[in-house]
């Protein structure tokens, strides 16, 4: 099991370092991919995480293959998970959309957050291969909130009407 570190833990408000190019195929990377896989995967309703979530100051995120099958989107990712290393946005619609939003870092608390309704990235891949990607929709809002996270920015620190909505399946444990 990794712990995913929770909104008290200062980690969280930290510009992460960017990974040397030379280190994306190292073991260490490696290992924290498939750690941020694991804890990704232990949420059913996690879409993407940040390195800095499981505690590893690292510019890195993951997308889950979830999100490319309710999309539709970016048929070549169906079934994978989109690594992502060294994220920058290079482009950035100035048409905003106010969504609702949620972190497995900010746990049961939801807001509505305005983001771009496009977004570019350029980032690494796992391989160490460079890639640009355009989103829109929820693509576009997950790439801009894990970017967030990558520069210690936790989305409840832009989100309004923020609530806390515990799940049925907890609330009835307490």
């Amino acid at each position: 099991m990794v712990t995913i570190i929770q909104r008290e833990n200062p980690l969280l408000r930290e510009i992460a370092k960017t990974v040397p190019l030379k280190d994306i195929k190292s073991s260490r990377i490696e290992t924290l991919i498939k750690k941020m896989i694991v804890a990704l995967e232990s949420q059913d309703d996690g879409v993407a995480i940040a390195a800095p979530q499981i505690n590893e100051s690292l510019r890195v995120f993951v997308v889950s293959h979830k999100v490319f099958e309710i999309t539709k989107k970016h048929k070549d990712k169906v079934g994978k998970n989109m690594i992502c290393i060294n994220p920058v946005i290079t482009k950035i619609s100035k048409d905003r959309k106010t969504l609702e939003e949620g972190c497995l870092s900010v746990r049961y608390l939801y807001g509505k957050v305005s983001r771009a309704h496009k977004v570019s990235i350029t980032a690494y891949d796992e391989t160490g291969k460079e890639f640009k990607i355009g989103a829109s929709g929820l693509l576009a809002q997950i790439f801009q909130h894990e970017i967030d996270h990558l520069d210690g920015i936790l989305f409840i620190d832009k989100a309004k009407n923020v609530q806390e909505i515990i799940p049925e399946h907890i609330a009835t444990q307490k």
